[in-house]
């Protein structure tokens, strides 16, 4: 790490947060980037539930997840992208409870002096949440309730950064 990347580090701001009321972007974002004239770039991604899923309609999403290893686990998951990539700071919120079609659901936003940092990181961390975060998440559809399983592709994205994963059901060597 570069002495520039040590310097920035040392004012690496991060927040975590589980919830289950909405969240504003505009608002995380000028938080993140409150009194940091050294940010040259903010990359977010916000990730809303969709109204089908493997062909059937959705009409509700449940996320369930345990308090305290939840958190801790995404911290260490933003301390990861932190070592990876030259970040000043981000913001992981993630939604908990009874969502519905074009709810949010997650937002990550990272801050850093240039671009390709900024979009590495947040493609980095969201990849990361998709299979290591502890969440679990069930679907309402018309032929009734379902826990969703983890996807091979979400282990493959994983996989782009070196990290391996036997979340889905191929992977730990079902059907899939």
């Amino acid at each position: 790490m570069s002495d520039q990347a040590t310097r920035h580090n040392a004012d690496f701001r991060s927040r975590v947060l589980i919830q289950t009321d909405d969240f504003d972007l505009g608002a995380e974002v000028a938080a993140l980037r409150a009194a940091d004239a050294g940010i040259g770039a903010v990359a977010s991604f916000i990730g809303t539930v969709r109204d089908r899923n493997d062909g059937l309609g959705v009409s509700e999403m449940e996320l369930e997840h345990y308090p305290g290893m939840t958190e801790k686990a995404i911290e260490a998951m933003v301390d990861e992208a932190r070592r990876r990539f030259d970040i000043r700071g981000a913001v992981v919120i993630h939604r908990v409870g009874k969502l519905a079609p074009l709810d949010q659901v997650v937002l990550v936003a990272v801050s850093s002096a240039h671009r390709g940092d900024a979009f590495q990181a947040c493609e980095f961390l969201m990849d990361y949440l998709k299979t290591q975060a502890p969440f679990w998440k069930k679907e309402v559809t018309p032929e009734g309730a379902r826990w969703v399983d983890a996807r091979v592709s979400d282990d493959r994205a994983l996989a782009r950064w070196g990290l391996a994963s036997t979340n889905s059901a191929e992977a730990a060597g079902g059907a899939g």
